[in-house]
């Protein structure tokens, strides 16, 4: 009777058959009641019936099982091998398609940028890439004077871009026009470069070659937003050359923002906000200013009106018409 635990791959001999088998090699023959313990024996080919006597086994040369075994071995080998062909053939087309979709992933549309220092190396990136023109957007930060490091590999940065024939376009509020940090920038830069200037701008903004650009990804701008879509490149520019038009020029050559009845550009943009009903701390935030300097203007402001109150320096705006008039831009 057939062990029917007796179970292992089809060509592999266990030790109760290599046991029998050799025991048969030693004997000349074992009965076929032994396999009962070794079925594999005969499984594989090694056993076989004596001619004379059907009940008794005899055993195969080793080195003709060796042959017959490896040759087996060969022609399953041969056949996975052309099953490997069969896949290969099938997927050749898939695989041309997969590239071409990888390729277009190499370089992800939008990625975050995890410090201040990976922005800097990649705006770096950009710029040593680029050959036409960057576009900026610098709102006023406060503390720039305290890192005279970081203004110094922008000037190094900036002026190698420039140095390869590239231009520089960067927009301003207006109250860094005079700012000493600004005024050393644009002495010592040399090349195709221009700066204007508003009361109020959007969040700051880098472009490369109106291929890639770079946008804060959080409020205080330690995490960034590296963008290679070519909408929203568009979009930037789009956004970026309308700024540019109402702007007014500071380099090369300086236009002083006109003053209208005695208002000068500066109270006029404040007057603005405050009839919108922003905060003294909110208007200083989004002219660029510290909220004393602010509350500076504001009283010259009431002043010049003729205010006594918050309340009544409201009415005064609206009366006086200065928000009604557009004063003339240059450039």
């Amino acid at each position: 009777m057939r062990d029917e635990t007796h179970q292992h791959g089809g060509e592999e001999l266990c030790g109760a058959g290599l046991e029998l088998y050799s025991r048969a090699l030693r004997e000349g023959h074992v009965s076929s009641v032994a396999t009962t313990t070794a079925p594999c024996l005969i499984d594989i080919g090694l056993l076989h019936p004596a001619v004379d006597d059907l009940n008794r086994l005899k055993p195969v040369s080793p080195t003709v099982a060796l042959q017959r075994l490896l040759r087996a071995s060969e022609d399953r080998i041969a056949d996975e091998r052309r099953r490997c062909q069969r896949i290969a053939d099938t997927f050749e087309s898939l695989m041309r398609v997969g590239a071409h979709s990888a390729a277009n992933e190499e370089t992800p549309t939008l990625r975050i940028l995890g410090s201040k220092e990976r922005t800097g190396r990649a705006i770096e990136e950009a710029m040593d890439e680029g050959r036409q023109e960057l576009l900026a957007i610098q709102p006023h930060d406060p503390s720039v004077t305290q890192r005279p490091h970081i203004l110094e590999g922008a000037m190094r940065r900036d002026q190698a871009f420039l140095d390869q024939g590239a231009r520089i376009r960067v927009l301003y509020q207006h109250t860094v026009r005079h700012a000493p940090y600004t005024r050393a920038r644009y002495e010592q830069l040399t090349g195709d470069v221009e700066a204007r200037s508003l009361d109020e701008i959007t969040e700051r903004l880098i472009v490369v070659d109106r291929t890639v650009a770079f946008i804060p990804a959080n409020a205080d701008r330690t995490l960034a937003l590296e963008v290679r879509h070519p909408a929203l490149i568009a979009y930037f520019v789009n956004t970026f050359d309308r700024l540019w038009r109402l702007a007014t020029p500071m380099h090369p050559q300086a236009v002083q923002p006109p003053t209208l009845n005695g208002i000068t550009p500066r109270q006029r943009a404040i007057a603005t906000l405050l009839i919108e009903g922003h905060t003294d701390a909110a208007i200083a935030d989004r002219l660029g200013m510290n909220v004393r300097t602010a509350r500076v203007h504001i009283a010259k402001l009431a002043a010049t009106l003729g205010s006594d109150s918050r309340a009544q320096l409201g009415y005064l705006i609206g009366r006086s018409g200065i928000l009604d008039q557009e004063p003339d831009r240059a450039g």
